[in-house]
């Protein structure tokens, strides 16, 4: 068994800073002769080809990151990753390269461990603090290296920091980047790009504060136009300058909020567009500055919301008729970024951000702007709502409720909504595709409130049923009026196939409303002219609508599809596809094994109306099966005296007690005969058992007769001899004509006078039809001792109750002993 504790994948770093996969394998340690040291060596779990032959250099800095990754450079510009499979041969690795470096293996980066004496730490520690050169021109490279050799050491790192915030440092440092940058100095631009840039990666807030302030800002990022590997400056501050423009939608009269916005906008840009991608030792290096964005961000909504001017100026210019089309635009892009912003809210502050949005009349608002024809502005609208949606559904449903009793259905915010995912225009309807998804959210019963005084799912559905379902299913029923559908191009098909997504998961999760819904409104026919389109997604998507219906087992459906024959487009659609071994062929076949083994209603409904259909269809088992699980059906309604010994055979197939046995012939045999009156079916409990030789004398006086009775058949009616699973005993016509059953002649041993189903038997008046006798063979087997294996216990119950509903339950056993 291959060891998964040294099983390994190996990255190396490129140009673009990301990780590419070398290869998985298995890492080992050992002498490499020709390296003269101890090596890290991988070799390919696929052909044992060499992945890495890596030497632990004892200065080389390995970091230990996750407990199961190991980062190393091996270059300037060459870094190199193991990952893991397992935490114990990390360790085992990290154990040998601090082994080999001479470091303990606990730290997680090998060059933390300086190479000093724990006198000179100790003193290191408790020194005031690490001393910085003079900010002058000539020392712009001291510095730049000071700050280079202090990163890769938290004690260093701290220090530095706390220097730099001590002594002012980062305004000296921005009086110099001026003056270089007037005397055109490019070599002191670089020195102070790297020293800018080591800043940021001391990752601490008070550092931040000053460099992030008004009147350093601009400065910070000019410094970092002038990266070294880049044979011309960037043009960073004029782009925040000349082309990225501040709008104020509503006027903002707090100073305070406006340079917060300023500023969050500029840190952004500085994060996403100035600063290089950090590499895998400083990823960890600017958690400070996600968390400085972050609650600026924070800070401006809780800002925002408690200003109540602004926000009802707001709402009141994006209801207004007036506003022209490009303030309200602008409006809803605000709006829009407004909400995005609450995301980085807690759960308790977002409550309370959408609760203020929702008092100010967010839903009614959005209500007139979906209206409208700017196809941007209902774009940014739809967003809006999709946070509201997913934030809180039920208020969204509460709104649309209260609602429709003062509007019509057409102005409806929930029919606006379906009326824009009807009429999306892009060809790949991404809009209508958002707008599904919301829908589905909002009729999902899952997320319906239930309370002692009102029940929100029986409420809500009630409603949608009765005022949108019509909305939503109309461009369905406008094109399958028809045997095929009137308009079948791909857009038109796309559209059709997300409603009828959306009424499969309302046929799961919605019982009562869209089964009365299908059944009053003829929906399923109507799906299933679908079958008929040339889009293969869009007739699997009408065929997935029916088999979730029949999976629900649900009599009501079944009478619909009987009653309909809503069946037949199903198999013109499989007969149509021939041959063709593909996705339609399985879900058909699928769906007709699904009834074959759950469904005896629709088992039936098939084999009578179109088994000449599909009687040939042979290189699947399931329409032969079909027809031999109806034939066992119809045997059983015919045969019930069979039926009832059937399950009492099955019994004592399972059950097997010797005293039980023994009690129950002694107290048998003990009773007297003439003590019976006429007709009076002795019949023992139902939990009692014979004996296997009681059980076996009337079937072999049956299988010998029938022996005898088969002889006769072949003689009168010339019947070809029928294999496998098909039942030889009678032949089913599907044009109409009524089943013929071979018929026993009365047999002197087992209908005696006074014998419990003799023709004389007051008893018998029930079953005083001629007497027949239909027994299903399997392999040659009768059907009294091996019944069909595909028997379930739902069809055994009902076998069970169909017995002792009979006049006459006696087994063959008592039947045997009375004649006798």
């Amino acid at each position: 068994m291959t060891d998964t504790r040294r099983r390994v994948k190996v990255y190396t770093l490129n140009e673009d800073r990301q990780w590419d996969d070398r290869g998985t394998g298995h890492v080992s340690s050992g002498y490499v002769e020709r390296l003269k040291g101890t090596s890290l060596l991988v070799r390919a779990e696929s052909d044992g080809s060499l992945l890495l032959e890596s030497k632990i250099n004892p200065n080389t800095a390995y970091q230990k990151q996750q407990d199961t990754l190991i980062v190393w450079s091996e270059a300037e510009n060459y870094d190199l990753a193991l990952s893991f499979q397992e935490k114990a041969g990390c360790d085992e690795i990290w154990e040998k390269i601090c082994q080999v470096q001479g470091k303990d293996p606990s730290v997680d980066i090998t060059q933390d461990v300086v190479d000093e004496s724990e006198e000179e730490r100790f003193d290191d520690m408790s020194s005031p603090g690490l001393e910085l050169p003079p900010c002058e021109l000539n020392r712009l490279e001291d510095l730049a290296e000071l700050v280079a050799s202090s990163l890769p050491s938290p004690l260093r790192r701290e220090k530095l920091a706390l220097a730099v915030e001590n002594e002012g440092y980062i305004r000296k440092l921005l009086e110099l980047f001026r003056v270089c940058e007037d005397l055109e100095n490019r070599e002191g631009l670089h020195h102070l790009y790297e020293i800018i840039k080591g800043i940021f990666l001391l990752n601490r807030t008070a550092l931040f504060e000053v460099m992030f302030s008004e009147e350093c800002i601009m400065d910070i990022i000019g410094c970092l136009e002038f990266d070294p590997a880049l044979p011309q400056p960037r043009r960073h501050r004029e782009f925040l300058t000349k082309t990225a423009r501040f709008k104020e939608v509503i006027p903002i009269l707090d100073p305070e909020l406006r340079q917060k916005i300023h500023q969050t906008y500029r840190v952004q840009y500085i994060q996403d567009m100035v600063l290089p991608t950090p590499s895998v030792f400083e990823e960890n290096m600017l958690s400070t500055l996600h968390s400085f964005i972050f609650f600026n961000k924070v800070e401006i909504v809780g800002m925002l919301q408690d200003d109540e001017k602004f926000l009802t100026d707001l709402f009141a210019q994006l209801t207004d008729e007036a506003t022209d089309d490009d303030k309200r635009h602008e409006l809803v892009n605000f709006l829009k970024e407004f909400c995005a912003f609450s995301q980085t809210l807690q759960p308790q502050n977002r409550d309370a951000f959408f609760k203020t949005l929702s008092n100010m009349g967010i839903l009614p608002a959005l209500e007139v702007i979906l209206g409208m024809d700017d196809v941007q502005v209902r774009g940014a609208a739809t967003d809006i709502f999709s946070y509201l949606v997913e934030y809180n559904p039920s208020m969204v449903r509460e709104f649309v409720m209260q609602e429709s009793q003062q509007n019509d259905d057409d102005i409806l915010l929930i029919n606006l909504i379906i009326e824009h995912m009807i009429c999306d225009t892009d060809p790949e309807l991404g809009g209508a595709v958002q707008l599904m998804g919301l829908l589905r959210t909002l009729v999902d019963p899952e997320n319906m409130l239930a309370t002692a005084n009102k029940t929100e799912k029986t409420e809500f559905l009630s409603f949608f049923y009765k005022h949108c379902m019509h909305v939503l299913s109309a461009p369905l029923l406008a094109n399958t009026t028809e045997e095929k559908p009137s308009k079948d191009d791909f857009q038109t098909s796309q559209l059709l196939a997300l409603i009828l997504e959306l009424l499969t998961f309302c046929v799961e999760h919605h019982t009562y409303h869209i089964k009365n819904y299908i059944i009053n409104k003829d929906i399923l026919r109507r799906v299933l002219v679908l079958t008929a389109s040339q889009h293969a997604f869009l007739a699997l998507c009408a065929l997935r609508f029916m088999r979730r219906i029949i999976g629900l087992k649900d009599e009501f459906y079944n009478r619909y599809i009987m009653r309909n024959f809503l069946f037949e487009p199903v198999i013109k659609a499989f007969l149509n596809n021939g041959s063709r071994y593909n996705l339609m062929n399985s879900a058909i076949i699928e769906m007709f094994e699904y009834v074959r083994v759950d469904v005896k209603s629709l088992t039936a409904h098939i084999v009578e109306n179109y088994w000449k259909a599909l009687e040939d269809v042979d290189y699947v088992q399931t329409f032969k099966g079909l027809k031999l699980r109806y034939e066992q059906q119809r045997e059983r309604q015919d045969n019930p005296k069979l039926d009832s010994m059937r399950s009492i055979l099955r019994n004592h197939r399972f059950r097997r007690d010797a005293r039980t046995l023994e009690d129950e012939e002694e107290m048998w045999f003990n009773t007297d005969e003439d003590d019976l009156e006429d007709g009076e079916a002795v019949v023992p409990p139902s939990d009692k058992m014979k004996s296997e030789e009681d059980l076996m004398e009337p079937i072999s006086k049956f299988m010998e007769r029938k022996k005898l009775k088969d002889a006769d058949d072949k003689e009168v009616l010339g019947k070809s001899s029928l294999s496998g699973r098909q039942n030889p005993s009678f032949k089913l016509s599907f044009s109409g004509s009524t089943k013929t059953s071979l018929s026993s002649p009365p047999s002197s041993a087992s209908l005696n006078p006074g014998s419990p189903g003799s023709p004389g038997s007051p008893g018998s008046g029930a079953r005083s039809s001629p007497s027949t006798t239909t027994v299903t063979t399997k392999g040659g087997l009768v059907g009294l001792v091996d019944y069909p294996d595909d028997d379930d216990e739902e069809e055994e119950e009902e076998e069970e109750e169909d017995g002792e509903s009979k006049e006459d339950p006696l087994p063959p056993s008592k039947k045997s002993k009375l004649s006798s």
